[in-house]
């Protein structure tokens, strides 16, 4: 009988010259080992990512110029009101929390610019699809 000779096409790279005795695993034959962060990481990254919304900087300057504070249990109802919208398929939205309007790009989960009751004077926010009270 004569030797079985390996297709070079079908060997690994740098098997090349004899066969080599494959890794064992536990996937399927044929299934590439993938690389990179598992499928619960990046979900678990995501979501953190949606949890507290980015302030764009114009966002800050009306922060600090109106002295609005956003911390602790107002940044919360912030988010929520965001991720709420979210939900409803909204791409720009104003968010009430307890007087204060903060108008948000839903989708990129960031507020654009912060009004409190004493700086808003027609009451009429325009380029937005919902409105929430936080």
């Amino acid at each position: 009988m004569s030797a079985i000779l390996p297709n070079a096409a079908l060997l690994p790279p740098g098997a090349i010259g004899g066969a080599t005795a494959a890794p064992v695993s536990n996937a399927p034959a044929g299934a590439a080992t993938p690389a990179g962060p598992s499928f619960a990481e990046v979900l678990a990254g995501r979501t953190a990512a949606v949890d507290a919304p980015k302030f764009s900087k114009h966002a800050l300057d009306r922060l600090a110029q109106r002295g609005i504070d956003v911390s602790g249990p107002t940044l919360n109802r912030l988010a929520d009101g965001i991720q709420r919208a979210a939900a409803k398929g909204s791409r720009n939205s104003v968010v009430m929390v307890d007087g204060t309007a903060f108008v948000a790009s839903v989708q990129n989960n960031t507020v654009i610019t912060a009004v409190t009751e004493e700086h808003m004077q027609s009451h009429v926010f325009t380029n937005i699809d919902s409105a929430v009270i936080a």
